[in-house]
């Protein structure tokens, strides 16, 4: 088994409580520590704090990333995920093209429908459309780059005869989607819809949320590998990457680890879900059993790991690369 590549899903958030980020000298040694132990940089993307999964919410992704990328020179930059129908093509496509030429390249589009109903709301759309609306954001961007002059004409997206410049080359594409813990005032369902499941297939690329549980992702994986060889696709082109939140404790105990991790976890993720349910989908006790989980992932196919602490500790950081990356060969 090879050794899973890392990437640091960025501490970029932005407290409802206070209005604010953490202190942007402790962001920035995020991003040199990243730099430091060669772990790529994802980026969350909220529009508006979004109760259902979260507590807090975070800067916006492609600012935060050209921001990285003056500060880095070696790492790949990333969206885990980019919710694309809430977003606009060409605007979008003008937005990645100028991150990728001031990045040399390094960007990675991790893209997904979205879930929260009022962030679809606030741009004018509805959250039934999300899934038609992602597909042609995709193709509308694959036509941008693609051609000199393009025209594209779907339901909900039309332009004709546009030159974008910078034209770059499509960015490596990653599509999220998934089991999800059921929420009654949302849409998603603790399944994976055939439509996720061709989006996902098609682009060769999928990103596990932390939105279900493990086994449910490893089920979601499995059903995503025999999906392909119905697309006559092998299925071990596909490749398997998961989006994860930690904080690293230095107690060999289960219980004393939960109650210092609680806290932290209840600031990004709200007080809605209890730590109990949390464990179910998070990277929460010891260190060892941490390891044990990433190890379980490694072994089923995950080969990406974007993992992010709760708050932008450069320690944490420390401890990630120090005390769990040396056992995940």
């Amino acid at each position: 088994m090879a050794r899973p590549r890392i990437a640091l899903f960025f501490p970029s958030y932005v407290w409802p409580d206070t209005h604010s980020t953490d202190p942007m000298d402790k962001i920035r040694a995020c991003i040199e520590r990243a730099e430091y132990y060669g772990f790529d940089i994802w980026v969350v993307d909220h529009l508006l704090v979004a109760p259902g999964l979260y507590g807090a919410t975070w800067l916006d992704p492609l600012a935060i990333l050209n921001y990285a990328a003056a500060l880095t020179k070696n790492v790949s930059l990333g969206t885990a995920i980019l919710v694309a129908p809430v977003r606009q093509p060409v605007l979008l496509a003008k937005e990645i093209a100028s991150l990728q030429l001031l990045s040399e390249g390094r960007f990675k589009l991790g893209v997904g429908p979205g879930w929260y109903a009022k962030e679809f709301e606030a741009v004018g759309h509805h959250i039934r459309e999300r899934g038609k609306r992602t597909d042609e954001i995709i193709e509308a961007l694959e036509v941008l780059y693609g051609q000199e002059t393009a025209s594209y004409h779907g339901k909900h997206y039309k332009f004709d005869d546009i030159t974008m410049v910078p034209r770059i080359k499509m960015p490596e594409l990653w599509v999220s989607g998934g089991s999800r813990v059921p929420d009654p005032n949302e849409h998603d369902l603790p399944v994976i819809a055939e439509t996720v499941k061709r989006r996902i297939v098609k682009a060769g690329r999928w990103l596990a949320r932390a939105s279900g549980t493990f086994e449910w992702m490893e089920r979601d994986w499995a059903e995503l590998r025999a999906y392909a060889t119905t697309m006559g696709k092998d299925p071990n082109s596909l490749e398997f990457g998961m989006c994860n939140f930690f904080h690293l404790v230095d107690s060999p105990s289960r219980e004393d680890a939960l109650a210092l991790q609680a806290p932290h976890f209840e600031r990004v993720m709200g007080k809605h879900r209890p730590i109990e349910w949390l464990q179910k989908g998070y990277l929460l006790g010891t260190t060892s059993e941490i390891v044990d989980r990433l190890q379980r992932a490694a072994a089923v196919g995950c080969s990406y790991f974007i993992l992010g602490p709760t708050s932008a500790d450069p320690d944490q950081i420390d401890k990630l690369a120090k005390e769990v990356m040396p056992h995940l060969t």
